[in-house]
């Protein structure tokens, strides 16, 4: 066994992403109970992939390559493998079968699938959410069972996967404060000498910091925490006039040589390679993505800072003077045991919210912060699935940034919109999480009317089935509770075949309007648009860019039909009037046509010859 050490904190290089644990936990509560055994293992392991979760790569078939091409590896895919097709993959990337393979050995479990079972799963056993070992049943803790009913995640019968938020997604938030206000570094887990608890060694440094009047009151700056990713010990006094005597010297912006030199030389006392970037940026990431995930911290300074989230006020106080004290461990069942207890009374600890109203009055500072070609970039970069660099938006999950930056892009675009935002928010207005399922992503007023905005990364059947068919109750609801006239604003990365025809069926059946645009399609309406709220289309006369290339377009050709004309029309103007489907252009373009061709039967592919009247450039 290798000799303990002091290291720096890297709680996992697994599963990088946080957001992703409840979606693991989920699926192995599936097994709960069950003893673990290889052929359990298989069956979890076969499960992850079947949903394209963890994606193999050696001798993947045809058939499964296209159905994980339709989404980015570490997201979900469209369509399920088959049982079949989750065998193959399994046993055509099992290390015992082929030499290609290295595969890793963890004690305890046999090289192969059964170490990658426990590399996938051991922090959420070391963070007290679930209790696994060969031969034993697994067993969930309460708060494991908390993370994993957060999300919900099913396969239909026709082999598509559905995955969103259960009624409950707060116990995500939950599970994880409860875990890192307990969570020690020196466990019987890892074999580590530093000895402290991460969150609140943190937590008390802040406030330290935060006292200290020859300072801004905005916590501790993102370049100070590699230091407390080094520290030795619980001793935050002694840390914080470490990072005083760092600030006297350099100010808020030492390098990250002077950083690092600090960290190797200085806290661990001896000298280790470590990679600069691993130091200053890659350990810090990973640190404040996972303190980002109990909902107690805040960026101060558009990123540059880290400070306790003022709404969680109650929970901080409560977890420093319970937590700061503690009992060490010497064996795994102890210590899982301690950290598997809920804490009713942190639990019950509420929160002081901000309301709203305050929450869009916030977007008004973070538009002064990033600008509107900032917001297009930003969009474009989720659209395109591409991760973000930004210091304070890189730490939100897709979704959650999706609707921020939308309330955003409306904001700064069309300022005397009110835009009131529904996702959960810290004391500086940025999302902590979603929308809850229960209302509309984004509200907004704009005169005597209302929009709701529904904003989604979801694509294929999913985005129509777990977004599209409940945007028309929302839409009620909303009318009824303000007594105004309102239609929904929809946007995705792309808009799905079926989602159209489900919006324009609500638009039949119903009489909700629904207007759909892909994220860039949205983009540019923004960029051109003097209103959010969308007056129905009444007469080509009200739009006299369009009139005047349509009047020149009939005399270059004219013989056409409504329907060739409006697919020109769309060719022309579909970027400036996204929102217009082709029935909608139908019905602007034909009474136009019939007036100038008195043909008042015409039918969409009818052929008709242009004649100009007197007044043809000024139809009723």
């Amino acid at each position: 066994m290798a000799q303990a050490k002091y290291k720096p904190l890297l709680f996992t290089t697994t599963i990088r992403n946080p957001e992703r644990f409840k979606d693991f936990m989920y699926i192995l509560f599936k097994y709960n109970g069950q003893v673990l055994t290889e052929k359990i293992i298989e069956a979890v392991e076969k499960d992850i992939f079947t949903v394209g979760l963890y994606r193999p790569t050696k001798r993947i078939p045809a058939s499964v390559k296209q159905k994980w091409s339709t989404t980015s590896t570490g997201e979900f895919a469209e369509e399920a493998l088959t049982s079949n097709e989750a065998k193959t993959v399994y046993d055509n990337n099992d290390p015992q079968k082929w030499d290609d393979i290295k595969g890793h050995k963890e004690a305890g479990f046999a090289q192969g699938w059964p170490s990658r079972f426990d590399t996938q799963y051991k922090l959420m056993k070391t963070l007290g959410f679930v209790k696994y070992k060969m031969n034993e049943p697994i067993c969930f803790s309460e708060v494991g069972e908390y993370l994993a009913k957060s999300i919900e995640i099913t396969v239909t019968d026709d082999g598509m996967i559905e995955r969103h938020s259960s009624d409950t997604p707060q116990y995500e938030q939950m599970a994880f404060m409860q875990a890192f206000a307990k969570y020690q570094r020196c466990n019987p887990f890892v074999r580590e000498l530093n000895d402290n608890i991460p969150l609140i060694l943190l937590l008390q440094v802040i406030q330290k910091l935060n006292a200290d009047s020859r300072y801004n009151n905005c916590g501790i700056s993102y370049k100070e925490l590699p230091l407390v990713i080094f520290w030795r010990d619980n001793d935050a006094e002694t840390l914080y006039q470490r990072i005083v005597k760092l600030r006297v010297k350099y100010g808020y912006t030492p390098s990250d040589e002077v950083v690092a030199e600090i960290c190797t030389k200085e806290i661990l006392g001896e000298f280790k390679k470590f990679k600069l970037k691993s130091i200053v940026s890659e350990y810090p990431d990973e640190f404040v993505r996972k303190m980002r995930m109990t909902g107690l911290v805040s960026f101060r300074g558009a990123g540059r800072f880290i400070d306790i989230n003022h709404v969680e006020d109650k929970k901080v106080f409560y977890i420093l003077k319970t937590y700061s004290n503690y009992c060490k461990y010497t064996d795994e069942d102890s210590f899982f045991d301690y950290m598997s207890k809920i804490d009713p009374i942190l639990f019950s600890k509420e929160s002081k919210p901000i309301s709203k109203t305050a929450a869009g009055e916030k977007l008004n500072y973070w538009i002064t912060v990033y600008g509107w070609e900032k917001i297009k970039g930003e969009l474009s970069n989720l659209e395109k699935k591409n991760a973000s660099k930004d210091a304070v938006l890189k730490f939100m999950a897709a979704p959650a940034r999706l609707e921020f930056l939308t309330a955003l892009a409306i904001k700064s675009t069309l300022p005397n919109v009110s835009v009131i935002p529904n996702y959960s928010c810290d004391d500086e207005g940025l999302p902590t999480s979603t929308a809850g399922g229960n209302k509309a992503d984004i509200e907004c007023y704009e005169n005597q009317n209302g929009v709701i905005v529904e904003v989604t990364m979801a694509e294929g059947r999913q985005q129509t089935m777990m977004e599209i068919w409940p945007i028309a109750r929302h839409l009620q609801e909303f009318s009824h509770a303000n007594n105004i006239n309102c239609q929904c604003v929809f946007i995705a990365p792309t808009i799905y075949t079926d989602s159209q025809k489900q919006i324009d069926y609500a638009k039949k059946c119903e009489g909700v309007v629904i207007r759909p645009y892909s994220i860039h399609e949205f983009v540019n309406y923004l960029a051109k648009a003097t209103m959010l709220f969308f007056n129905t289309v009444t007469s080509l006369s009200d739009y006299p860019d369009i009139l005047n290339f349509v009047v020149g377009y009939l005399e270059m050709v004219g013989v056409s039909t409504i329907h060739k004309l409006s697919m020109e029309c769309i060719l022309k103007f579909g970027e400036l009037y996204p929102e217009w489907n082709i029935r909608d252009w139908y019905n602007i373009l034909l009474p136009y046509v019939q007036k100038q061709t008195k043909c008042y039967k015409l039918s969409y592919h009818q052929e008709f010859n242009y004649h100009m009247v007197a007044d043809g450039r000024h139809p009723n």
